[in-house]
């Protein structure tokens, strides 16, 4: 394709950090009123490009052309007077303002020094309508759904008259329905002429809302494809030079339907009330289950079902009104994770930024700051003992990282969820519990995290697994408990499991009993 023929063309663009090739020779076009799909595995060179894209980077070497003239961008500001945005998937916004002071800071309608708020709200009552949103100008961003927070990222680069827009990770938040608002938007932008970049792990989307797909692996050029002509299969062995029926497996380790293993856990009619939005809604109603050693246990539901307010309870993240929790047949009085990891329960958070890693300090750090008390001699840490532990687990989990004193904010989402899984096993768990393990990481990273799963479970440590992908916990899972409104409404072993049994289960508004077995009748 001609180059002038493209609103944005990127060719032969290398970069590199010290140590690492981040990109060698990549070319990357996108048409007026176009959907291109950017993928790759975490690390293969996207966030790099964009950035480059966006003005955070400059580029070693190569061409950029803008409408057929070649084009330097200086800086983020740059990039964006030239209608080039980008939202990350970390919402840019400031709470604490308005819906249309974050639209337009910087940029307020009225004369100097003077902010005409008439004007501001106008103007962004404008943008709103064109995108369809019914949000009011004046509401706190604070008070804003995630799915909401990100149509005002929208809103702003639409009200810099955006004419190409990228779009990191756009989904990993919503819920399908916000999902499907956001699509119609995207097509409303694309009908206008805004040529979007949409980069996802979600296969299925980008082959749902993109015209295009441009893969990268390895900082290369992996292919260039129209959605018609390709399946997921196809762009996953063009991501990772393998194919599909290389992910999803598992060997068979428990039979669970014969199998006389210890229980090692027991969950007896947890129940818990209220959110600090609705002091009498039901979080949890009365549920029960068990989990027996080296079991991998799928907890599956909707949003808003109370898989992670379950696991929160459990860990004594969050309070509890009633039920009990047994450890290997003892009750346990667990008030706080302090207990929970006394008693030999691990969380790895869904939430692994914000909770389950220190961004800014070390890979090191981040590994045994669970594990400090065992390091530590008459108050002071054996940094030769830490170091020897943290490279074994390095060198165990295969983490990609130039060294441990790497701040863990560089490494990619795997190897961050890699880390995460290192400072729990550090602890010796009885009990591991895995909160949607694998969002926001590539196809590859992921067979990854299925295999140390397995290889933990075949080592007689239990697992619990929240996954939002039915397909994921049906391949790993050797039986899924299904939640809906905060009840357990099935139980399904992996023999038995469908897509079609779990959504069944999962939109279920009909209460079940269930005994302390766990064995549910309806």
């Amino acid at each position: 394709m001609d180059r002038r023929s493209a609103l944005l063309w990127m060719e032969n663009v290398s970069k590199s950090f010290p140590g690492v090739q981040a990109l060698e020779a990549v070319s990357l076009y996108v048409n007026a009123g176009e959907v291109l799909g950017l993928i790759g595995q975490n690390g293969a060179g996207k966030s790099t490009l964009m950035k480059i894209l966006s003005g955070v980077y400059t580029i070693d070497s190569g061409e950029i052309y803008y409408n057929g003239e070649s084009l330097h961008i200086h800086d983020p500001h740059h990039a964006q007077e030239l209608g080039i945005s980008i939202i990350y998937q970390e919402l840019n916004l400031m709470p604490n303002l308005s819906v249309m002071e974050n639209i337009f800071i910087g940029r307020e309608p009225g004369p100097p020094f003077v902010v005409s708020r008439s004007r501001l709200e106008q103007q962004t009552r404008a943008i709103l309508d064109r995108m369809h949103m019914n949000l009011h100008p004046t509401a706190l961003v604070r008070s804003l759904s995630v799915a909401e927070q990100q149509m005002v990222e929208i809103a702003k680069a639409i009200s810099r008259d955006v004419r190409v827009l990228i779009m990191d990770e756009p989904t990993s938040a919503l819920s399908e329905t916000e999902v499907e608002t956001l699509f119609e938007l995207i097509g409303e932008l694309k009908r206008s002429g805004v040529a979007i970049i949409f980069i996802s792990h979600r296969l299925e989307e980008v082959l749902h809302i993109c015209d295009r797909v441009t893969v990268l692996r390895d900082g290369k050029n992996a292919g260039d494809v129209m959605v018609t002509d390709v399946t997921r299969e196809d762009l996953i062995r063009m991501m990772v030079g393998r194919s599909l029926d290389q992910f999803f497996h598992r060997d068979e380790h428990l039979d669970i339907e014969q199998t006389t293993a210890d229980i090692v856990l027991e969950v007896r009619n947890i129940s818990r009330r209220g959110t600090v939005i609705n002091p009498d809604a039901v979080v949890l109603d009365n549920v029960s289950f068990t989990l027996r050693r080296g079991e991998i246990l799928g907890l599956a539901g909707l949003v808003g079902a109370g898989r992670t307010e379950l696991v929160r309870a459990i860990f004594g993240a969050d309070r509890r009104n009633s039920g009990q929790i047994l450890i290997e047949g003892k009750e346990a009085d667990i008030r706080s994770p302090s207990d929970a990891i006394r008693l030999g329960i691990g969380l790895v958070p869904e939430d692994r930024k914000g909770q389950g890693l220190i961004l800014g300090l070390a890979v090191r750090i981040n590994m045994t700051l669970a594990h400090l008390d065992s390091l530590t001699r008459v108050g002071f840490v054996q940094l030769g003992a830490e170091q020897r532990l943290v490279n074994e687990y390095i060198e165990r989990f295969e983490i990609r990282t130039p060294g441990m004193e790497q701040r863990v904010i560089n490494l990619s989402g795997g190897n961050q969820q890699k880390v995460v899984i290192a400072k729990w096993l550090m602890l010796g768990p009885k009990i591991l519990i895995m909160d949607e393990p694998t969002r926001g990481i590539d196809v590859g990273a992921k067979s990854e995290i299925y295999e140390l799963m397995h290889q933990l479970a075949t080592n007689g440590i239990s697992i619990i697994m929240i996954s939002s992908e039915f397909p994921e916990l049906i391949a790993m899972c050797d039986r899924i408990l299904c939640l809906a409104e905060g009840r357990m409404t099935g139980e399904v072993s992996r023999h038995e499991a469908t897509l079609e049994t779990l959504m069944h289960y999962c939109t279920l508004r009909k209460q079940v009993v269930s005994n302390v077995e766990g064995e549910l009748s309806l």
